[in-house]
């Protein structure tokens, strides 16, 4: 549903992670292969280098190899390349030096990607909104409720990567590198240079904030003129979205090989130890998170009075699914149902729910926080306190309508990376530890959509108390 208000039906990657649940039952050929690697790592760091230690590695790889053969899942393809690209790296450092061209080739094909999909998805997403105008003040309240959430989850997401610096330390060598320092940010500049004077030099520049806000212009001018004129062009604009969506579809594809030969290449180049930093990357986000949950959220939950374990109990079975299958519209149909038994009049579930897919992505827009200034410590790069909440701002923006795609973080961040003149290269590494991530940041999503339906309805005074009577 959440696909269907800008005519989008959800991806191929999507329906093999919807699957994942029924899917993702213990695989004996798997365990083995990763067992072996284990085994053979752990031999490799107890007593050095030994031809049967890296034997084992290579024999867990071949029997990772031989289990995909069954699988369609690109998720997996994307993992083992990982580990075989690292591999490749540890073991032949002057080979995997070479494979950068695979990485380049991919990033390349993801940029020209992220001005018409932001375009695309921005335009559909304000003027396929008629809602906003029927119901008028609730349209309001969403967005007051949307975007004063998702900018304290930018802000702890700032403030997180900020504590643990996971990026300190990493070189930013890999690809095609942005100059290492970043020009000071002066703010009557950045406001001038967010509105575009030419909408066809700032696709060309790769000026992707001027897209952006240019886009939320013309979606606002749109939505105004008759529904008879403004017919062809959301046509247009949802049909362009289907395109790059489809478009990422297939560039994804080639996924496991830049994924790999990026590995292959910053482990080769810099050596085992640049791994570290992407686990506690990791463990920086899924902290964040729960920071978020624990000191956002729930004070939400309490100040809007609403029942605590009843409000658990609703949202428990949506999160799970969301974190099973790391896609929020695999829980969107029992999120909706939940909330409507939560008590949450039907026509504002119907609203808040699906405009809460395009603007209220906590989960997503907390990790892209955490991403982008994890990219910037790995080039030692010093961002101003200044710059972070200019950082903070563009990703409201980017974020909007592409962040509950599938892999559309790899495309917004690098939207910001060429905002800010940060590096790509390490963006890519990001990929080895999305999944992981995707699963919790999508259960908040979930989690976030769910309460700002509930809090919407309180707001109006149509959440019944526990009693049964309307609540004031």
């Amino acid at each position: 549903m959440a696909r269907e208000r800008n005519g989008i039906e959800m991806t191929p990657d999507s329906k093999h992670k919807s699957s994942a649940k029924s899917g993702g039952r213990f695989d004996p050929a798997v365990a083995a292969g990763l067992a072996l690697f284990a085994v053979g790592a752990l031999a490799q760091v107890a007593w050095g280098g030994h031809a049967w230690s890296t034997a084992l590695r290579w024999s867990g790889l071949v029997a990772l190899a031989g289990a995909g053969k069954q699988k369609k899942s690109l998720t997996y393809w994307m993992f083992f390349s990982m580990i075989l690209g690292g591999e490749i790296g540890f073991d032949r450092p002057s080979t995997a030096e070479h494979l950068s061209l695979l990485s380049d080739i991919f990033l390349r094909l993801i940029k020209v990607i992220v001005a018409p999909l932001i375009f695309g998805t921005l335009v559909t997403g304000i003027a396929g909104h008629e809602d906003l105008r029927a119901v008028g003040r609730i349209g309001v309240k969403c967005l007051i409720f949307f975007e004063a959430v998702t900018t304290i989850a930018l802000l702890i997401g700032i403030v997180a990567i900020d504590i643990s610096k996971a990026g300190v330390g990493v070189s930013a060598t890999l690809g095609s590198a942005a100059p290492p320092t970043a020009a000071p940010i002066r703010w009557g500049d950045f406001i001038v240079h967010i509105f575009p004077e030419n909408i066809v030099r700032a696709v060309a520049d790769n000026q992707i904030l001027q897209v952006a806000v240019f886009a939320v212009l013309f979606g606002i001018a749109l939505a105004r003129i008759s529904e008879k004129k403004r017919e062809p062009m959301l046509k247009f604009c949802a049909s362009l979205t289907d395109a790059m969506f489809a478009f990422t579809n297939i560039v994804m594809y080639f996924a496991p090989f830049g994924v790999g030969a990026a590995m292959a290449y910053t482990v080769g180049h810099m050596g085992i130890g640049v791994l570290l930093p992407l686990g506690k990357l990791l463990l920086t986000g899924y902290i964040a998170l729960l920071v978020f949950i624990l000191l956002v959220l729930l004070p939400i939950v309490f100040a809007a009075r609403l029942p605590l374990r009843k409000f658990l109990s609703a949202i428990a079975e949506p999160a799970t699914i969301a974190f099973a299958t790391s896609t929020s519209e695999a829980a969107l149909p029992r999120a909706m149902e939940e909330m409507e038994a939560f008590g949450v009049p039907r026509r504002i579930v119907a609203f808040v729910i699906p405009a809460g897919y395009s603007f209220n992505l906590t989960g997503s827009t907390l990790y892209l926080a955490l991403a982008s200034i994890f990219v910037a410590q790995a080039a030692d790069m010093h961002l101003t306190w200044q710059a972070q909440v200019a950082m903070v701002f563009t990703l409201m923006l980017t974020s909007k309508g592409v962040a509950g795609v599938p892999r559309a973080v790899l495309v917004v961040l690098l939207a910001t990376a060429a905002t800010f003149n940060l590096p790509t290269g390490p963006i890519i590494l990001l990929l080895g530890i999305d999944t992981l991530m995707d699963m919790a940041r999508t259960s908040v999503n979930v989690i976030g959509n769910c309460l700002a339906c509930a809090v919407i309805a309180r707001w109006e005074g149509e959440l019944p108390s526990a009693g049964g009577s309307t609540a004031a």
